[in-house]
């Protein structure tokens, strides 16, 4: 992997941005304490934001090469499943695509899975992605995200193992953990094994909003959990088997490569954008709280540069919001909610790091709309698991009314993911 080479080349360069990071950690803690709204819940101290030497599964190439060796490979990937060059500088470039490397290493692969999103990440949310060649690799690229979102039998067909590589970011709606389960199941159903390449979960930190009604299932909720659920991926294939929830109560022959130096309280600012419309750290913390509003009326800052870090609707009373702003097209936002409409409401882009889910927004702007019969949409329903939460937020019960609501399923959860987990 040239990887002693890139250190001797780079080791300066590491001592010199180290150095920066401890310079600016007083700054950082400073600013963080300022702009971060007390909660009730929230008891720990936010983590200093700095990268840390975490060995992502994809990196340990001697725990899984000799497991492909001589296979005929299937990979689940996308812009996110990469080896990195470096664990302490991960910049722009300094890293391999997996796929890349894999064939570097004469590993036979057949064919490449796309989610949503796509294999390079730039479709918008809920786009239909189409069957297509790689440019790179002449390899084909085989969507799970347009007429299936579940592998056919004939799209697995002749291969020996499959490769699961993808960046999630702890949210239940947030549909890689959708199409990992319908990986486990398409192959259980096939006998085919799958390996699971392990990644940090950058919301993994925390447990957090109402549980799923299973009445409510849907591919943006396929499971009984929260809406943070404080897991990886490698844990939570571990928990898809262990609880039977595959179809048929089947399970799949899963191996994890899990990391090295992790563990769930530790910060990962994510290299690469996982999503078009997670563009950074600040988007990924907020995106539990804010994806609430892609079931309203409410625009979530798609079709603008700060998506999941503004707010705003044109129904929304300006005289209580000051900040506003048009969305547009770009990429990950080809039809923005409101386009073109100027949208009253909040920018958070400055909030401090969250440890907990924020009804507050979602709740002031449900009480500050000038139409509140047209503020929810059904849609709200499956992103929330529940009818509860509309309900409630209509009959105007406090936050911390609608958190005790969680209490008790929110224990429950936690003592059965205790079961599954691989990191502290």
């Amino acid at each position: 992997m040239r990887l002693s080479i890139f250190k001797n080349r780079v080791f300066p360069i590491i001592i010199v941005f180290v150095l920066v990071l401890i310079s600016c950690g007083s700054k950082t803690k400073e600013d963080s304490a300022q702009n971060n709204k007390v909660m009730n819940q929230v008891q720990e101290d936010v983590p200093d934001k700095v990268d840390v030497d975490i060995i992502v599964g994809a990196n340990r190439t001697d725990a899984y090469l000799p497991i492909l060796k001589d296979k005929r490979v299937g990979i689940i990937a996308n812009q996110t499943s990469v080896i990195f060059s470096s664990e302490k500088l991960k910049e722009e470039g300094d890293y391999i695509h997996l796929v890349d490397s894999l064939l570097k290493h004469n590993i036979d692969i057949k064919k490449v899975f796309a989610p949503e999103h796509g294999f390079r990440g730039k479709a918008d949310a809920g786009e239909i992605i189409k069957d297509s060649v790689d440019n790179r690799t002449g390899l084909p690229i085989v969507s799970f995200y347009g007429k299936n979102k579940k592998p056919t039998p004939d799209q697995l067909a002749g291969l020996d193992i499959v490769v699961f590589d993808i960046q999630d970011v702890g949210a239940r709606f947030y549909t890689y953990i959708s199409s990992l389960h319908y990986v486990m199941e398409a192959c259980a159903e096939a006998n085919i094994p799958v390996l699971i390449l392990d990644r940090p979960n950058p919301n993994g930190r925390y447990i957090d909003g109402p549980i799923l009604e299973l009445e409510h299932q849907s591919f943006v909720g396929m499971h009984p959990i929260p809406v943070v659920h404080g897991m990886t991926i490698g844990e939570y294939a571990k928990m898809i088997n262990g609880e039977g929830w595959l179809e048929k109560s089947i399970t799949c022959d899963i191996t994890v490569i899990d990391m090295l130096n992790y563990n769930h309280n530790k910060t990962y600012n994510l290299p690469i954008k996982p999503s078009p419309n997670l563009p950074n750290d600040q988007a990924i913390n907020l995106y539990p709280s804010l994806c609430f509003f892609e079931g309203t009326n409410v625009n979530a800052g798609r079709g603008t540069s700060k998506q999941f870090q503004i707010y705003g609707s044109p129904y929304l009373d300006k005289t209580v919001y000051d900040f506003k702003y048009i969305p547009s097209p770009n990429e990950g936002a080809k039809y923005p909610k409101h386009d073109g409409k100027l949208c009253y409401g909040e920018d958070l882009s400055k909030t401090g790091t969250m440890n907990a889910i924020d009804l507050s927004f979602l709740i002031r702007a449900y009480k500050n709309s000038v139409d509140k019969n047209a503020f929810f949409i059904d849609y709200f329903t499956k992103l929330a698991g529940t009818k509860n939460l509309q309900t409630q937020i209509e009959s105007g019960v406090s936050e911390k009314e609608i958190r005790e609501t969680w209490a008790e399923g929110l224990s429950q959860f936690k003592k059965m993911r205790d079961n599954y987990l691989m990191y502290e």
